[in-house]
């Protein structure tokens, strides 16, 4: 084995025993890695406060070939999440963050443009910036990144494209959007409004555009109801952190 370094976010830990723990990180280049940290809860540890949850730390570990535990033996912290000290929503929306990349990406399986987009939505919550827009934002990338975002633009049946205004309708099952036509047979069909197809794939964008794209009032609820159903239906199960984070509460 050899010693493997990296930048890494810590998004789960776990009691191992008395004086170690198992911590789930979240790597710029291994992906996820779950690591026995020996004496991290000792007062003078390697670790010092590097492996708090939400923590963004510089590590060192054993990097294992089989199924069983890496080994952590080293994190420096980089940045401590310091939002929650302010805000209680902002706390539960790096939760949130921390759980989804838990849940729904698979062991060493690298995604650096995934870390990034995390490392930049917990530095956003840090600074206190509009919860909503962050959680959406993060969401729509988070799916586009591991090849489950729906199709927001075309009719995933006939390949048409939807309608530039009123509503259309939204299947879960199929994957995105369904033309009228090409609606019957299909189940767990929902009708969205185009509006909201729009802006949710502006926030999916590989550009900026979503930070000058506000979410208007009108379209708030409709928008978190079709997203919460989506990832629920992707993730097999509803996320945990949703009855703690207001913005999810629906």
């Amino acid at each position: 084995m050899s010693a493997e370094k990296t930048l890494a976010i810590v998004i789960r830990t776990v009691d191992f025993s008395e004086t170690s723990g198992i911590v789930t990180l979240f790597t710029e280049e291994f992906g996820k890695i779950t690591a026995l940290a020996k004496g991290c809860k000792r007062p003078k540890s390697p670790f010092e406060s590097g492996l708090d949850l939400l923590t963004v730390s510089r590590i060192v570990f054993l990097h294992k070939k089989s199924d069983s535990l890496d080994l952590l033996t080293e994190a420096k912290v980089e940045r401590r999440f310091r939002g929650g000290q302010k805000s209680t929503e902002h706390l539960y929306a790096g939760y949130y963050v921390a759980e989804l990349l838990a849940e729904m990406t698979d062991r060493s399986d690298p995604h650096p443009e995934l870390f990034h987009l995390a490392d930049d939505i917990l530095s956003r919550l840090n600074r206190l910036e509009e919860v909503a827009r962050l959680v959406l934002r993060f969401e729509m990338m988070l799916l586009r990144y591991l090849g489950q975002l729906p199709e927001l633009t075309h009719c995933v049946e006939t390949g048409e494209p939807i309608a530039e205004r009123g509503r259309t309708p939204f299947g879960l099952l199929a994957g995105g959007v369904l033309s009228r036509r090409a609606r019957s047979g299909h189940r767990q069909v929902i009708d969205v409004a185009i509006e909201t197809l729009h802006l949710l794939a502006t926030y999916a964008a590989e550009d900026e555009r979503w930070q000058s794209t506000e979410i208007p009032s009108r379209l708030a609820m409709e928008v978190r109801a079709l997203v919460n159903r989506y990832l629920s239906h992707t993730l097999g199960k509803t996320p945990r952190l949703r009855e703690y984070l207001r913005i999810l509460a629906i």
